[in-house]
């Protein structure tokens, strides 16, 4: 049952029992009244008309008000900024100063504290079809990171500084691509392209003096059109074969041409050794014939002799057979050296004596007399 409902009963009412409804707000706001003015020393005044009387605060109570709002505006002053922060404070809207790390204090109500983080590491991405130098489309992606330099500017001097990165980093793309072949873009240019446009884009930060330090820009993705991306693909194929084929011929060439340079050094050290070799030959026949000839000038006739046996066993001793032509007969004489040599050599390994040149020759002279003799008595 409800408590406003007949027959409810007074312990339904909410307002005290008996139905009297809700209190008068005078009366509860006059008691209000009495008991402040109790509490701050003020008393009632007589009105005579029976209306009640306002109160009035003394002066020592107004004072400790007074203090009790300074100490609250003055506590909600104090602030703590971060190591990795720093505080914009603007002065009833006009930049004031740029509070360091710290506890600080600024006046409320007066002050507005802005904290930025200037060691965090930002980051925004882009990617669009942009044309080259050479008149080729590409499509390009490329990320960028970025810090906060300068708080006063990125927070005051650009409305959107994360829109103006973006539409400056686009700007300064299209610029560094269409002044670059389409090969740089897609291949071993991606580097210096990256480079030169964080160059450019910085240039423009600091134009409108954004308070943004560009870290790095990466090129994440470049390459042509999905439509001609398999032709792309085969003129890439073809360039890396004609560089595997370069390095290859090199390779070659750098073998080659070492044992090329070797062998030629090689036979000049040989022709100069020969050179040596002759000349040093001359020059010991040349002195051997000087030497050689004092000595015919001393004993022509035993000089003589001692040349012509010379010669003979020069002569003989590459040869295994001689043919003699006996005087007054007309059969030629053979002479089996190497059967000679055979015996002789046997002789020598029973003797253990050393071969004796001119022992053979006194064999093969008593071998010509015999011969001689035998000759002519067939002749008689």
């Amino acid at each position: 049952m409800a408590w406003n409902e007949p027959g409810g009963g007074k312990d339904n009412d909410p307002w005290g029992g008996n139905n009297q409804g809700p209190p008068d707000l005078d009366e509860a706001l006059k008691k209000l009244q009495e008991k402040l003015n109790s509490i701050f020393g003020g008393g009632k005044k007589s009105g005579g008309s029976g209306n009640g009387g306002d109160f009035h605060l003394s002066a020592g109570a107004l004072g400790i008000v007074a203090v009790l709002a300074a100490v609250v505006w003055g506590l909600f002053g104090f602030y703590q900024v971060d190591q990795q922060e720093r505080a914009v404070v603007l002065r009833l809207g006009v930049y004031h100063e740029t509070v360091m790390p710290g506890l600080r204090w600024n006046p409320p109500l007066m002050d507005e504290v802005n904290k930025i983080n200037v060691t965090k590491v930002r980051g925004i991405a882009s990617r669009g079809q942009m044309l080259t130098e050479d008149e080729n489309i590409v499509d390009v992606a490329l990320s960028v990171q970025y810090t906060v330099s300068d708080p006063a500017n990125f927070l005051l001097k650009v409305k959107s500084p994360e829109l103006s990165l973006e539409h400056a980093l686009e700007s300064s793309l299209r610029h560094v691509v269409g002044s670059s072949r389409m090969d740089q873009v897609i291949t071993e240019g991606r580097e210096q392209i990256a480079i030169d446009t964080q160059e450019r884009l910085q240039g423009y930060l600091d134009t409108y003096q954004s308070g943004i330090l560009v870290a790095k820009v990466n090129i994440e993705d470049a390459q042509a059109p999905s439509q001609v991306q398999d032709a792309f693909d085969d003129v890439t194929r073809a360039k890396e074969d004609r560089e595997r084929l370069k390095n290859e011929a090199e390779a070659y060439a750098n073998g080659i041409i070492p044992e090329a340079r070797g062998a030629a050094q090689r036979q000049l050290e040989e022709a100069q050794a020969y050179k040596e070799q002759v000349v040093a030959r001359s020059q010991g026949e040349a002195q051997r014939f000087v030497d050689l000839y004092d000595e015919y000038r001393k004993a022509p006739k035993v000089t003589r002799e001692r040349l012509y046996i010379d010669a003979l066993e020069t002569m003989y001793s590459d040869a295994t057979k001689v043919m003699v032509d006996v005087e007054g007969g007309n059969n030629m004489m053979y002479l089996p050296l190497d059967k000679l040599m055979e015996k002789s050599a046997v002789t020598r390994q029973t003797a253990g004596s050393e071969p004796d040149m001119r022992q053979l020759t006194d064999k093969v002279i008593e071998q010509l007399r015999r011969d001689s003799q035998s000759s002519r008595r067939e002749g008689r």
